[in-house]
């Protein structure tokens, strides 16, 4: 009976010595710990939006971003939302003021129609959704508080929209020099051969934040004609020439011409091999025909052929 005792009585020892050594780690690692204090109020400045006859105001976002919109963006709009850590692509910082879907030339602030028709259209193959729900006023007062979180928007304008030309029409001479030009510029080495995102640079590209992005499938999509800014092809031919800013997709504005872009958009949907569309329809009737003297896409074919 003694010995039992004595195991117990030294049990609690070593258990109270455990528990000793527990706590002083504990509070050393609470007087290491940077001091943060409560985070400082967000500063909501005057900023103003303008979309058509509606004046849409900071202040009176403040409820519906917090609501809506902090989890991901987070309070002070850094992309450090609760929710950041989860998603893939990470949310849009505001603090820099670089935006993905403009009409604006690559490098410049967009519009507030632009903002406007994010909101409400949301981003595909992101976790950005469709606030449709939103009253007209309450996208419009989003649209200005967006910019209390950057300097930028004290300071710059907006860029001026591009002009889209009228679009010309579907031919097989478009889809073909589209084509031509699809590998011309390279655009299989991030997309694909076949537009799947799967080119030999795919798995290396990053925004310019750092984190990892995937070019654009167009062969996904089942019978969504949708693309991350838009479903028209004058979204694609925006895309074309103003760029995805934060993105690895360049401006080509310096490079094709109008009709260049229109021959890209045309060929562009071709790709969307899921989505009956009037191209796809008329080159899948032409490479039944002529499908033995199309040359591939990639390195092995010679610059500007079919």
């Amino acid at each position: 009976m003694s010995g039992l005792k004595a195991v117990r009585c030294s049990s609690a020892i070593l258990f109270t010595a455990i528990l000793g050594l527990v706590s002083a780690t504990l509070r050393a690692s609470a007087q290491d710990a940077p001091d943060v204090g409560a985070k400082p109020a967000v500063v909501i400045k005057p900023m103003e939006s303008h979309i058509g006859n509606i004046t849409g105001h900071a202040a009176a976002a403040k409820s519906d971003y917090r609501r809506y919109c902090a989890g991901c963006h987070g309070d002070y709009g850094d992309a450090n939302g609760e929710n950041a850590v989860w998603l893939d692509p990470k949310p849009r910082d505001f603090t820099i003021a670089t935006f993905k879907c403009r009409s604006t030339l690559t490098g410049a602030l967009p519009t507030d129609e632009d903002l406007y028709a994010t909101i409400a259209r949301g981003l595909d193959n992101s976790n950005m959704p469709i606030w449709n729900t939103f009253t007209k006023q309450q996208r419009a007062d989003l649209v200005a508080y967006i910019k209390i979180f950057s300097p930028r928007w004290e300071h710059e304008k907006a860029g001026e929209p591009i002009k889209i030309p009228a679009e010309p029409p579907v031919t097989i001479e478009s889809i073909a020099h589209g084509k031509a030009l699809f590998t011309k510029l390279e655009c299989w080495k991030c997309h694909g051969a076949h537009g799947e995102g799967d080119g030999p640079s795919a798995a290396t590209l990053t925004d310019s934040k750092d984190n990892p992005i995937r070019p654009y499938n167009f062969a996904a999509g089942g019978d969504d004609s949708r693309f991350k800014c838009g479903n028209t092809n004058q979204d694609i031919y925006k895309i074309f020439m103003t760029g995805v800013d934060g993105t690895p997709m360049p401006s080509f504005a310096d490079v094709i011409q109008p009709n260049d872009a229109w021959d890209l958009v045309h060929f562009l949907r071709t790709l969307q091999v899921a989505y009956p569309n009037p191209e796809l329809t008329l080159w899948q009737s032409y490479k039944a025909a002529h499908g033995k003297d199309l040359k591939p896409i990639g390195p092995d074919s010679a610059g500007g052929a079919q």
